[in-house]
């Protein structure tokens, strides 16, 4: 009499299945970590579904320029607030420096996480230079390169205003006409996100 053949036990007849399965949850789970990273830069690189709202005040400067770019050469390893003048210092140059200031000192407690500099491509005047010995002891002071700051901003003659962060990356622009507030919001809004500097 020959043998008995055993029927197959359920676990060996849902193989097939089972595998399956565990392949697609596999697929699924790997999508769903590497899915939002593709989009993420798709949408980056090719600009899709953008969001047009924006909760900072400056112009966002996303071209992996440096403040060397600028043509300062500083070695500052916290926030800054760089004020350019291609020409003289004069209203608007002398308003963006006091703002500058200003802005360091509201931001209280996180002050010492940020500077403000000052550079120049032009000799100041005797009386300003007075004052900002007297009333700005903790002004940063370059020389600037006019050809490289001209190349770096499309030939933008007037002074701005730029917040770099401790690596010296160029982070956000701002012309003459920015208003105090904005400024320290964007500024305090960078700190609270940043781990350095």
């Amino acid at each position: 009499m020959g043998t008995a053949m055993n029927p197959p036990s359920m676990s060996e007849a849902k193989t097939p299945t089972t595998r399956r399965r565990g392949r697609i949850q596999l697929l699924l789970i790997v999508l769903g970590v590497v899915g939002p990273m593709i989009l993420a830069t798709g949408m980056y690189k090719l600009q899709f579904w953008v969001p047009e709202g924006r909760s900072y005040h400056g112009e966002l400067i996303g071209n992996g320029q440096t403040r060397a770019d600028l043509g300062v050469q500083a070695d500052e390893q916290r926030w800054q607030m760089l004020v350019t003048a291609p020409k003289d210092c004069a209203v608007d140059c002398q308003q963006l420096v006091y703002l500058a200031r200003q802005i360091q000192i509201g931001l209280g407690r996180d002050a010492g996480r940020a500077s403000h500099a000052l550079a120049t491509a032009q000799p100041l005047s005797s009386d300003y230079e007075a004052k900002l010995s007297r009333e700005y002891p903790q002004l940063q002071r370059y020389p600037l390169d006019t050809a490289a700051l001209s190349k770096a901003t499309g030939d933008k003659a007037v002074p701005q205003l730029w917040i770099i962060d401790p690596h010296g990356n160029l982070v956000l622009r701002y012309d003459p006409s920015v208003k105090g507030k904005d400024l320290l919001n964007d500024l305090r809004h960078l700190l609270k996100l940043s781990n350095i500097g």
